[in-house]
């Protein structure tokens, strides 16, 4: 009886050709869940960028401020209540209680019916180029607010009296002077409480400028505070 003959390659029995199966690779892991490691550390990321971000803008700020001059800073032009003219005391100031007894037409009947407190006067001069001015600054104080609005009234009228100046009642002794009380004379007045300051001005030797002689006036009603 023969053996059967065995055959190399047959089925069922790997021969030494054959070649192993290669093991499965397994698959690479994926990110891991959410979890309060993952979010704590991308919390951490994100303050580190903000942070970052804070001191390069701080750094960018400072280089330009250091390279940028400073501007001067514009200053409010200073406010003065001095007078735009160059007034130089020429008379005064005169003084009284008695305002009836300095006062002429209208005004003197109103201050014998409303007597004053107090009158104070003074002449200045003003140089503007060629042209130079006679200023008389009257200043009156009434017993209230009242009074001294009915007395700016009654001198603001043409023909109703005034003060009396100190060149139409002789104190000023001047044969240049200008006649103030005269039709050429600019006129001015104002009411600040029971104070009334009236002003007159004209100019010498006959000179005509009605806008430079109304500045001159307007101007001069802030010389009142010089006769308190």
């Amino acid at each position: 009886m023969s053996h059967p003959h065995f055959t190399p390659g047959a089925p069922g029995t790997p021969g030494p050709s054959d070649t192993a199966p290669i093991p499965a690779v397994p698959a690479h892991p994926g990110p891991p869940p959410p979890g309060p490691s993952r979010n704590r550390a991308l919390l951490l990321r994100g303050a580190g960028l903000v942070a970052i971000a804070v001191v390069a803008g701080l750094v960018w700020y400072l280089i330009r401020h250091d390279s940028t001059p400073e501007q001067p800073v514009a200053e409010a032009p200073a406010t003065t209540a001095k007078p735009a003219f160059d007034y130089k005391l020429a008379e005064g100031p005169v003084k009284a209680t008695d305002c009836a007894a300095n006062a002429y037409s209208g005004a003197k009947k109103f201050f014998q019916d409303n007597p004053c407190q107090s009158v104070a006067r003074a002449l200045y001069t003003v140089q503007s180029g060629d042209a130079k001015a006679l200023v008389s600054v009257v200043l009156v104080t009434m017993p209230d607010a009242a009074k001294a609005t009915e007395l700016k009234q009654l001198t603001d009228q043409d023909g109703t009296g005034n003060v009396s100046d100190l060149v139409r009642d002789g104190t000023f002794h001047d044969t240049d002077a200008p006649k103030l009380s005269g039709d050429q004379a600019e006129y001015q007045s104002k009411a600040d409480g029971a104070e009334v300051t009236i002003v007159l001005t004209d100019f010498y030797y006959g000179h005509h400028d009605k806008p430079l002689l109304t500045r001159i006036a307007k101007n001069a009603l802030k010389l009142s505070g010089k006769l308190r």
